[in-house]
């Protein structure tokens, strides 16, 4: 694993070659947007986009992987690409916007990269600083931290934001996707990062987890954002509350965390092995070095901690697993006095270095690729009332899950597959079953050795049986369900995806629309755009209201 400060071994592009994985072209990561589709175009239509479809797909991602000369290091590094795909009567458009973060604007003005990101290094001070404001940045995160919101969107009341995991997060227009306003979350919380996948509850509160420093070391807080307020003018940020923290396993080193689970009783914190080194971090920011520097990985369990939503602390039962790395929880949800877990697991934090740019240009020629990339959808059981003896501690019927207690009282959980594909982005009925009971999950496939890499995956998770959808050279993004409007089961809706083609088509992008139970194709619209587009990460879909749709 690139950890600690070291380089990604470089190894000669072997780009388009048949190589190890003849079916997977890993190029699609590798775009750059040279010119932003400002104005919406009208996408070609071939079946049918239902009628009752009326908003916007927004989405968000790795948009540039170079300024001027200067070249990014790893994925997670590029600057913010805003999409968005408006959908009304039947009819697509699509346009794409860069997210003006300081960062980008800096780097923009000084044409290289100036701001250190997760994987790459600022190669020179920014020119347009002047020497006091170089060494005032250096007492100031507000001036050292990366800013480049581009991994999510989601909703803080009536307004959208673009997160990342650093504590500043923007407010975008959905219509235009200009940037409106940026966040510093420091201001409000006192936390020095969030995730970038907060939960939203109905009534428009948003939890998110986050960290904070304090005399005692780092802790892992859980944040209260109220929705808006109409008897006063303050924002949810300004009236962020402190509802839960706990103090993180390591000193000095807390746990790496891009998501977390709740449920309708729980708060559920994934206490992973690769951790953040608080002295180190500190470090990079001071020198400008690369995030990824300050990480480390311990070889110890992973530990499941558990916060009661009424009293705001965590029980006393101590759960952890094998060492394991992930990014995304599925969901999570209590049945008969278990807590039901389910997340994209992997061995270990290998796959960070699958998304350096050096590492996706020699995968041709890494017959280790597939296996660094290998993770796959697992459920833990957790028993809320565990009891005592070597018997196992799971009595919920219907898993392969099962929890042992060891010399101690900690309770080891041993997971059980969900379905043998790999797995990523999930995504559900959010507004249904987040938090409960679910059945369906969905996702994009994360096995570039696969006979088409470019699926959309459909786990039923009570029988582990799975649908797909592909087509050749054809390489989809996170799928998002959408319910009908009289929706009755779980998975009565659509799933909309955006869609890219390899092998050169570079400016070809497509919205996708499958029915969520057959996992059949009810109909797409397909652009050319005035220039490349790059795959994205996470997104989500604002419903027009009546007096919005156009």
């Amino acid at each position: 694993m690139v950890f600690g400060g070291a380089e990604a071994t470089a190894v000669p592009p072997v780009l388009d070659a048949p190589g190890c994985y003849p079916n997977c072209d890993l190029s699609v990561w590798m775009r750059s947007c040279d010119k932003e589709q400002l104005e919406p175009l009208h996408g070609t239509v071939t079946g049918t986009i239902p009628s009752w479809i009326r908003g916007s797909l927004l989405r968000n991602g790795p948009g540039r992987l170079n300024v001027g000369d200067d070249e990014f290091k790893h994925l997670f590094d590029a600057s913010a690409l805003l999409h968005r795909f408006h959908i009304s009567n039947g009819t697509v458009t699509y346009q794409n916007r860069f997210l003006k973060s300081r960062t980008y604007e800096r780097n923009t003005a000084a044409r290289r990269i100036v701001v250190s990101e997760f994987g790459t290094l600022a190669a020179v001070p920014d020119p347009c600083q002047t020497i006091f404001q170089r060494v005032c940045s250096m007492f100031s995160t507000d001036e050292m931290m990366t800013d480049n919101a581009m991994i999510s969107i989601y909703p803080y009341g009536d307004e959208l934001y673009a997160l990342t995991e650093t504590p500043y997060l923007f407010r975008i227009d959905p219509e235009t996707l200009e940037t409106k306003r940026r966040v510093n979350l420091m201001k409000h919380a006192q936390i020095v990062n969030h995730s970038a996948h907060p939960h939203v509850c109905p009534d428009g509160t948003v939890y998110n987890l986050g960290q904070s420093v304090g005399l005692t070391g780092p802790t892992y807080c859980i944040v209260k954002f109220p929705p808006r307020d109409e008897t006063g003018p303050e924002s949810c940020f300004e009236r962020a509350e402190l509802v839960a923290s706990v103090g993180a396993r390591w000193s000095l080193h807390p746990s790496y965390m891009h998501s977390f689970s709740v449920t309708e009783r729980y708060f559920v914190l994934i206490e992973q092995p690769l951790t953040v080194s608080t002295v180190e971090i500190c470090k990079t920011l001071l020198q400008q070095q690369p995030l990824v520097s300050a990480l480390r990985w311990f070889d110890e369990p992973t530990r499941f901690i558990v916060i009661d939503r009424n009293t705001n602390t965590a029980t006393n039962i101590a759960y952890q697993t094998s060492p394991l790395f992930f990014l995304h929880t599925i969901n999570a949800y209590e049945e008969d006095c278990h807590l039901i877990v389910d997340l994209c697991a992997y061995k270990d934090a290998e796959m960070l270095d699958c998304m350096y740019v050096e590492a996706l240009k020699s995968a041709q020629a890494n017959p280790h690729y597939a296996d660094m990339f290998r993770g796959r959808p697992t459920r833990f059981v957790l028993p809320l009332e565990p009891g005592e003896g070597d018997a196992d501690l799971v009595t919920l019927r219907g898993t392969a899950a099962s929890a042992r207690r060891l010399p101690g009282g900690t309770v080891q959980l041993t997971p059980e597959l969900l379905c043998d594909l790999g797995s990523e982005t999930p995504r559900i009925h959010y507004d249904r079953v987040n938090g409960k009971k679910y059945r369906f999950f969905y996702a994009i496939s994360s096995d570039v050795d696969g006979d088409n890499p470019g699926k959309l995956i459909k786990v039923d998770t009570v029988t582990h049986q799975a649908l797909t959808w592909c087509e050749e050279d054809v390489y989809p993004c996170e799928p998002i369900f959408v319910p009908t409007p009289d929706a009755v089961d779980e998975d009565d809706g659509v799933l909309l995806s955006a869609l890219l083609w390899a092998r050169g088509r570079d400016r070809q992008v497509a919205l996708l629309v499958l029915d969520a139970r057959t996992m059949q194709e009810l109909g797409r619209a397909q652009f050319t755009a005035d220039a490349p587009v790059p795959k994205c990460l996470h997104g989500w879909f604002k419903e027009d209201r009546l007096t919005d749709a156009t």
